[in-house]
């Protein structure tokens, strides 16, 4: 059995601070993509991973992956740097 040692963080506290985030769809390369770009640099983007059992969780930040979601959020997600998202409520994504 594998042991994480990372915190953890609920994805309402996510979008308590950092704002209601909407779903972005790579038709590009990400290198080339000048709006994805800007996101990254403002620390705006996080990948929705699926694991093995099927559940989800998100880091923030991109990670390029088969099969992940991306969020970008309004608000950076510097403060949750190197934590994982867990509690991913699709209700939340997209609504003011």
């Amino acid at each position: 059995m594998k042991l994480l040692k990372v915190k953890t963080v609920r994805f309402a506290e996510v979008v308590d601070k950092a704002g209601h985030p909407e779903t972005y769809t790579l038709w590009q390369k990400p290198t080339g993509d000048r709006r994805l770009q800007s996101h990254f640099k403002n620390n705006r983007v996080m990948t929705i991973q699926r694991t093995e059992s099927g559940t989800e969780f998100g880091i923030a930040g991109f990670k390029q992956a088969k099969g992940a979601n991306y969020l970008v959020f309004p608000k950076s997600l510097k403060r949750f740097e190197n934590k994982r998202v867990v509690g991913i409520n699709w209700d939340l994504v997209g609504t003011k």
